[in-house]
């Protein structure tokens, strides 16, 4: 006898030990369903946190148990100068809502990195006023392996930028002038 989870595909079998428990403590409750929804309309932050400095911030942050929004992804990276100009509005086209790229500045540990993705970044700017993308949504930033606060303010303000921008594409038309110019 197989039972469904809500969620899964039909042809996933349940585990055996679930098996003998109440639909109803398999399948969320609405509070949870409305919970999941108001996360959906949240647009996904990536970080691309670097491994020598920006990710350490970022676990010092999770240590002291500091809050930030769950909308954030954080993707430890060697260095952010690695991912091409494509790979930024491929992920815009893809369902992120913004990127904060938080290196460690001009301290980065490879030569040149940083002026390197500096001039990058400038490049893909371009590239996202050509698409009609707020620029907004793609900050780079450098946060050291104890700046807790720097690391929560960068996510705080990248979260309420995304709520006021919404979703990639649907900038509205006043502010692709305004960029423009």
């Amino acid at each position: 006898m197989s039972r469904r989870i809500f969620g899964t595909p039909s042809r996933c079998r349940v585990p055996k030990i679930l098996m003998n428990l109440p639909a109803f403590i398999l399948r969320p409750s609405i509070s949870e369903r409305h919970a999941m929804a108001a996360q959906n309309q949240q647009g996904k932050i990536l970080i691309l946190a670097t491994e020598s400095c920006a990710y350490p911030g970022a676990n010092a942050v999770g240590q002291a148990h500091i809050s930030y929004p769950a909308n954030t992804y954080i993707l430890r990276v060697r260095a952010p100068v690695l991912f091409p100009e494509r790979f930024y509005l491929d992920c815009f086209a893809k369902g992120i809502w913004g990127i904060i790229i938080m290196s460690c500045g001009v301290e980065c540990p490879y030569e040149g990195a940083y002026e390197a993705l500096a001039k990058r970044v400038d490049t893909i700017y371009v590239r996202m006023k050509e698409r009609g993308l707020d620029i907004r949504r793609l900050r780079l930033t450098s946060i050291c392996t104890v700046c807790t606060r720097a690391f929560v303010k960068e996510v705080q303000q990248m979260n309420e930028l995304m709520a006021e921008l919404g979703p990639p594409g649907t900038e509205p038309l006043s502010a692709q002038v305004a960029q423009a110019g």
